[in-house]
């Protein structure tokens, strides 16, 4: 809309005021625009393209709730990404107790990826790797 307005300026004070030079100004307006518009889609799709995380409001939000999981003793790692603008894929290694079940380990995994999912809806996918606290700091370790 801003270059249709600069061009109807450049257009009727050249016409109507007889300034030639106006219409070439109006050209060069609509170009600024123009590269205006493309230095800001291509800032705004930069974090898409390369593999946003989640802002650090979700992230602490999903902290504070894993937190909040009775059997699990650590986070190990926390990654997100944004896989396009409303959807945010989440990645979790987390220590739970020793000696408790597996199916209270699968409960447990299935309560978290639940109330994860209903306070962030743009979570849409939780991968939940189970590790012990010392596993995953050696594996953090020799990848450095």
């Amino acid at each position: 809309m801003l270059g249709l307005v600069a061009a109807a300026a450049g257009v009727a004070a050249a016409y109507e005021l007889g300034l030639e030079w106006a219409d070439g100004v109006a050209s060069i307006v609509i170009g600024a625009i123009l590269a205006g518009a493309a230095i800001l889609l291509a800032r705004e799709t930069k974090g898409l393209l390369i593999g946003e995380a989640a802002s650090p409001a979700v992230v602490r939000g999903i902290r504070e709730i894993i937190k909040d999981a009775p059997d699990i003793l650590h986070i190990n790692e926390l990654r997100t990404m944004h896989l396009a603008p409303h959807e945010i894929l989440l990645v979790l290694s987390v220590d739970f107790a020793d000696g408790i079940s597996s199916q209270r380990v699968e409960a447990a995994v299935s309560l978290l990826e639940s109330r994860i999912k209903t306070s962030y809806p743009e979570v849409q996918r939780v991968f939940i790797e189970v590790q012990a606290t010392h596993d995953g700091m050696a594996r953090r370790r020799s990848s450095i």
